[in-house]
């Protein structure tokens, strides 16, 4: 063979070697291309997300004001006058919207109010709280035997100690799970922390889901009698467990004066309350004037959704954001 000289064979052989690297060349650019609209698209989603938040935090300016200016047109009391409880209102921003909803937050019932004590981490079971979570449970459903057991479990969660209650829960029992875990034996920060108590089936807290909350403070639930719904009778029912009943109830706060009432003392001196004998226990914990305020926002922005669920403590002037949640409610 003469040098410099190559067969057909050897010819054919370079092409697909060609072919091939233009091949494996084109499915790199592919990959790059893919991969730089990945990061560019993540980057813009990043970039919409953070100027959402920065929305969201103007907006619970603005609620922080209108809380602020409710408080002032009546500090002795807050009703339902102005239709501002769960009345979402709109507001415009550059290439989207942002809606914004505020609520009575204490009207629902404390997790935290089985427990008793001034030190979070050192509470005792509270047979009050515990009593009117049983209640809740029943009046909403709830099978008692089934509310007994998840409303002890819960107090075992918060109290400080490990000595289980007949039907609760402590650490021997969450050890013994194929994901073991330890009773908080604290307050609860998040109502979803529920869902690791004893007893707390998905299908049960969703049905409990928008009756409940997770204040600060293991205070007794500060039902307000001035703000309170018809159809939020069952909170007004746990209050007197066995004493009154949901359909009677909600006739109660169905007959309330369109002004709310002056006092709690007028409150309960109503005839069909008084025979009741609530107890000073119960007197006080229903309120004339609304503590906590909760703030639903939705901001739409850049094809990115963001929602935020806050709490606002308005015992103090001016009203504070006390905590926040990013993300869907769970």
């Amino acid at each position: 063979m003469k040098r410099g000289v190559i067969k057909k064979g050897e010819r054919g052989a370079a092409l697909l070697s060609v072919l091939l690297l233009v091949a494996v060349m084109a499915v790199l650019s592919v990959s790059a291309l893919e991969r730089l609209k990945l990061s560019t698209h993540l980057a813009a989603n990043a970039a919409a997300i953070d100027q959402a938040r920065a929305f969201g935090q103007a907006a619970e300016t603005l609620a922080l004001m209108r809380i602020d200016d409710l408080v002032a047109r009546d500090p002795a009391k807050t009703t339902l006058a102005g239709g501002w409880n769960g009345r979402s209102f709109n507001l415009p921003i550059p290439g989207g919207i942002a809606t914004a909803r505020v609520r009575d937050g204490g009207n629902c019932f404390n997790l935290n109010s089985v427990g008793i004590g001034q030190i979070p981490t050192k509470l005792q079971p509270n047979p009050t709280g515990i009593a009117q979570f049983v209640a809740l449970m029943e009046a909403i459903g709830i099978e008692t035997k089934v509310a007994r057991r998840v409303a002890a479990a819960l107090a075992d969660w918060v109290d400080a100690d490990d000595m289980q209650a007949p039907e609760g829960a402590e650490d021997d029992y969450y050890r013994s799970l194929a994901v073991p875990y330890l009773a908080a034996n604290a307050r609860i920060t998040d109502v979803s922390e529920l869902r690791a108590v004893a007893g707390v089936t998905p299908e049960l807290y969703a049905r409990l889901r928008p009756w409940i909350c997770a204040l600060p403070s293991n205070s007794l639930s500060p039902i307000n009698v001035n703000t309170l719904l018809p159809d939020q009778a069952p909170l007004f029912a746990m209050l007197m467990p066995g004493r009154l009943d949901v359909p009677r109830a909600r006739q109660m706060l169905a007959q309330r004066p369109p002004g709310g009432y002056a006092s709690t003392v007028e409150f309960w001196r109503l005839p069909a309350l008084e025979a009741l004998n609530p107890g000073q226990e119960v007197i006080g914990q229903t309120k004339l004037r609304t503590e906590w305020f909760a703030l639903d926002i939705m901001v739409e922005l850049g094809g990115a959704e963001l929602e935020e669920t806050a709490l606002i403590d308005s015992t103090r002037e001016p009203a504070r954001l006390v905590s926040r949640q990013w993300g869907d409610p769970t």
